[in-house]
This record gives C-alpha cells, sequence and structure tokens, in this order.
C-alpha cells in the first residue's frame, strides 16, 4: 500500500528471491488502460528483472475491474502458473457504482485466494480520482505493478517453502 512513508516501487532488491522457473499469468483490466496498461508493463519489467522468462509470463486482458475475478479464475483452473497477478484500477464518481465494483473484486480475489493452490495478488487501485491513480502507477508513489510482481515472486517462494524465514526455521529446529 502506498503511503507518505512507502513508495510502491522501494523494496530491497536482495530481499526478492529469484523468479527464474516460475510461471506467471497477468489478468489486465483494460477499462482505465492509462493506468492498467502502466501496472502490467512494470510488472513484467519486475519479474523479468528477478529472473523470469518472458516465455513464462502470460498477459490476458478483461473488459473491466469487476471481471478481474474471472480472468483470475480461468488462469488458475486452465494454465499452469505459480502465481496470478490482477491488475486493475476503479476510480470513484458519482455514484455507489465504486462501491459495489470494489467490494465484490476484492471480495472475489479473496475466496481465490482461499481455495486454490496458487496465489493470487491483489493489484486493483482504488482512487477517489485520476491523480491519485497516476500517483500509483509511475508517478510519485511509484507502481502498484512492481509492488504487486514482487509480492508474486515471494509468494510462489513462500508456498515452496523458500523463504528466508522458512529456511532459517528449520535450522532451528522449528516448523
Amino acid at each position: 500500500m502506498a503511503t507518505a512513508y512507502h513508495h510502491l516501487s522501494d523494496y530491497d532488491i536482495n530481499s526478492v528471491p529469484s523468479a527464474e522457473g516460475m510461471r506467471f499469468g497477468i489478468v489486465v483490466a483494460d477499462w482505465n488502460d492509462r493506468f492498467t496498461y502502466s501496472m502490467a508493463e512494470a510488472a513484467i519489467d519486475t519479474l523479468l528483472r528477478h529472473g523470469a522468462h518472458t516465455e513464462d509470463i502470460l498477459v490476458k486482458h478483461v473488459p473491466g475491474s469487476f471481471e478481474l475475478v474471472y480472468g483470475a479464475a480461468w488462469m488458475v483452473e486452465n494454465t499452469a502458473f505459480d502465481a496470478v497477478i490482477a491488475l486493475g484500477c476503479v476510480i470513484r464518481g458519482d455514484t455507489p457504482h465504486f462501491d459495489y465494483i470494489c467490494q465484490g473484486t476484492t471480495q472475489g480475489l479473496a475466496e481465490l485466494n482461499l481455495r486454490c493452490k496458487i496465489p493470487v495478488i491483489y493489484g486493483l487501485l482504488t482512487c477517489n480520482n485520476n491523480e491519485q491513480a497516476e500517483a500509483r502507477t509511475g508517478g510519485v508513489l511509484g507502481n502498484k505493478g512492481t509492488e504487486c510482481a514482487v509480492t508474486a515472486i515471494k509468494m510462489v517462494a513462500y508456498g515452496k517453502g523458500k523463504t528466508e524465514n522458512h529456511q532459517h526455521q528449520e535450522s532451528q529446529g522449528g516448523v
């Protein structure tokens, strides 16, 4: 989450495991594509920077953020990915539509994480205006796509038991 104290694209590169051999699906909402495509590009760049190969990354598009849930579920059920990254952007308008889309998408992606055997990464921006979206898609607060890619790599490693904390606990006799 971007705050005045945390830049979305700032992270300790040494804390991220290698993504070599990992396969990633990225589902991108076409609505607000000015923002979502920037997040997708940042996610791909980050995955590649950490050792993923181009042929191990598949990007599919859905019409809007609400459809991210179906797109992510389809990727989980019909492909052999290690993680799926869902990227969307909803900007508040004059009606409650914003609330329904944000709540439904968030709930759907959370449910996928509970029932799926691979991580589904939440990359939904919920902004009050275009300026907030710009700040989080390559602006002053970094790029949410970078943060989501790092999260995906770390969660795949976590699922494979390749995290520093897990290795440390094993060496100490813990679980």
